[in-house]
């Protein structure tokens, strides 16, 4: 290990800009780095970089606990793009031994499009950034005029399972909910991704249930009292787009507001 700790101080650190060759350490970071273009330029990723295909052929060089050093240097980055509040502390050896570290940590839904053209001038695809950030605002704004007057739906957005978590409007996914006319009981949170028990649930009683797979919501079958169950309105959610902030999150987005919908045409035909 000392020996790799003087390889690593004596490599030199290159400015940012135009990077050739750069490490991903998260699933969005990569799939951003390939939607402008950036994908040649990649050459190595966190286990979970499963999109695209092209990103599941690159060397895994960390997960969410750790990053391997003697695989860092054996891949000679001039860059790694690292998610802030997760990797801050991992990668900070490597802040300190002179290898260029850039962060990502898109807090709001229009944050996207300014990180998408950062990302772009940090790899040198200024152009196809500006193109993927365009069509992602549009989309998005699509969304909003459509759903800015939609009838409030109450909703649990079943983040995880152990322990039972959820998303506040501090998070995208939050915010993913309230554009789409969504009433989550979890909304006015004051921490990011609050921990709450099933008795939280069952006394706020709403209409919808949402969770990454059917599995997920079995358990909600031992309650029948809830609305959710009785009105059979446990939803399953594309979590690779809501869960993960890239160009594609429009597309979940919309997924969620047309199960949303389904919810108001139960309403009406009930009336």
């Amino acid at each position: 290990m000392t020996k790799l700790l003087l390889l690593l101080v004596l490599m030199p650190a290159l400015a940012y800009g135009e990077a050739k060759r750069i490490i991903s350490l998260a699933p969005h970071i990569t799939e951003i780095l390939f939607a402008i273009g950036a994908g040649e330029q990649v050459v190595g990723v966190d286990e979970a970089s499963d999109y695209p295909e092209a990103a599941t052929a690159l060397p895994d060089i960390a997960n969410y606990r750790s990053i391997n050093l003697e695989q860092v240097l054996a891949l000679e980055p001039d860059l790694i793009i690292a998610w802030q509040s997760a990797q801050s502390l991992q990668v900070a050896p490597l802040v300190q031994l002179g290898i260029p570290v850039a962060y990502s940590e898109p807090k709001q839904l229009d944050d996207l499009s300014d990180e998408l053209l950062r990302f772009g001038r940090l790899t040198g695809h200024e152009q196809q950034a500006q193109q993927v950030a365009e069509h992602y605002r549009h989309r998005l704004a699509a969304l909003r005029q459509r759903y800015q007057e939609a009838a409030p739906v109450r909703l649990f957005y079943q983040l995880n399972e152990v322990p039972l978590m959820s998303a506040s409007q501090h998070t995208w996914m939050g915010q993913a909910v309230s554009l789409c006319g969504g009433d989550s009981i979890t909304a006015d949170s004051p921490t990011p991704y609050p921990q709450i028990d099933a008795e939280f649930v069952l006394a706020q009683n709403p209409d919808v249930i949402l969770a990454r797979n059917l599995s997920a919501l079995q358990r909600w079958k031992d309650w029948p009292e809830l609305a959710a169950v009785q009105q059979n309105q446990l939803f399953t959610m594309d979590v690779d787009t809501l869960h993960r902030f890239t160009p594609r999150t429009p597309g979940g987005i919309a997924g969620l507001c047309q199960q949303l919908d389904l919810v108001r045409q139960h309403r009406q035909k009930a009336n």
